[in-house]
């Protein structure tokens, strides 16, 4: 049996729908699997020892019709049984269609009934704590026989090159990993998934004053700086004194690395999260108000992997609403509610875990 599964967008979807590999090869272990992926996601899947071939979806793909066309007429070649579009997205229900495979696997958006074999709605509640980002991918495996409640969690896999050469480059920049180590993810993936500056600022200093031999190191990347360098100038200065500022991964590999030896990943929800949670590294999730916290807390029980949403202090915003989507718009104004003193405790707690 050949199969592809495919996911576009970011990190953090790629690395979770890497499950789906485990699970089928769990269940079919001479099956062929391969995964269409965009490019710069490809670093969380590397080494993944389930996944028999990576195929690339480029930006000339999503700028050039044509380009797409001519993928999806390679790809076709590859004589598929059964592909499994993850987020049926235009482009890949175009290369679901040329595939020519028996099984076609999506979930439901109405306007693709006609493409797939087999159709799943998306689960409005979690049977378990492995989120819904799990479970509803897991439920697309249901037509090859493969038992959706069986949780698989995401993994990544780094080499012991990676993590001893990122050892060394650690201790080169005076960072004794035998002391508190935290990776702090200070900005999210656009402003409306930032938690505010001084807001940010507040819960570093929590840190520092909670555990006062604690090193800090920021996930930026070079653009980002000047904003990661604004969050520390609104630290206390003993806390600026803990943060190891230029300390940092030039890679994503480097930036895994870099987290497989920190006790804790705190910040802001996205795919740094939910990386440093696939190398079973606790974690701190401050969420965006708009953020649907019950699809992304992946594994969250309280005690290793604990998140905080304004839901959890202040209802009142969600009560007339079908999703927290409809408050993107409203993200400056909502964050400002959820407080760092609301959860200081909460983070404290969790700090004294460790």
């Amino acid at each position: 049996m050949k199969i592809l599964i495919i996911q576009q967008k970011m990190i953090g979807d790629v690395l979770v729908s890497s499950i789906l590999f485990e699970a089928i090869k769990h269940q079919y272990p001479n099956a062929e699997l391969h995964y269409l992926i965009n490019t710069h996601t490809f670093p969380v899947v590397d080494q993944n020892p389930y996944i028999d071939k990576i195929q690339f979806f480029t930006q000339e793909h999503e700028k050039s019709k044509l380009k797409l066309f001519k993928l999806a007429k390679q790809l076709r070649k590859e004589k598929y049984d059964v592909v499994i579009d993850v987020y049926s997205k235009l482009s890949s229900n175009l290369i679901t269609l040329f595939s020519k495979a028996k099984i076609k696997i999506s979930i439901d958006k109405g306007r693709n009934k006609l493409l797939y074999t087999h159709l799943y709605k998306h689960k409005s509640k979690a049977d378990t704590n492995a989120g819904l980002a799990i479970e509803n991918r897991l439920q697309l495996l249901q037509p090859i026989n493969i038992d959706s409640s069986k949780i698989v969690r995401p993994k990544i896999y780094l080499t012991k090159e990676e993590v001893t050469k990122t050892k060394t480059f650690l201790e080169s920049n005076h960072i004794d990993t035998s002391k508190p180590l935290y990776m702090i993810g200070v900005l999210g993936s656009g402003s409306n998934k930032t938690y505010p500056f001084d807001y940010m600022a507040s819960v570093i200093d929590t840190i520092v004053t909670t555990q006062p031999e604690s090193q800090i190191l920021f996930n930026y990347i070079p653009k980002q700086e000047a904003d990661a360098k604004a969050i520390l100038n609104l630290c206390a200065p003993k806390t600026q004194d803990n943060v190891h500022f230029n300390v940092f991964g030039k890679s994503l590999r480097d930036f895994l690395a870099i987290t497989q030896h920190c006790d804790a990943l705190i910040g802001n929800e996205g795919g740094a999260i939910n990386m440093a949670k696939a190398l079973n590294i606790p974690t701190f999730t401050i969420f965006s108000p708009w953020i649907k916290k019950e699809a992304w807390n992946m594994f969250d029980d309280g005690i290793k992997h604990v998140s905080v949403h304004l839901k959890d202090y202040d209802n009142q915003p969600y009560l007339d609403i079908k999703h927290p989507k409809e408050l993107k718009s409203k993200a400056s104004d909502l964050y400002l509610k959820l407080k760092p003193s609301l959860f200081e405790e909460g983070l404290v707690k969790f700090l004294e875990r460790l």
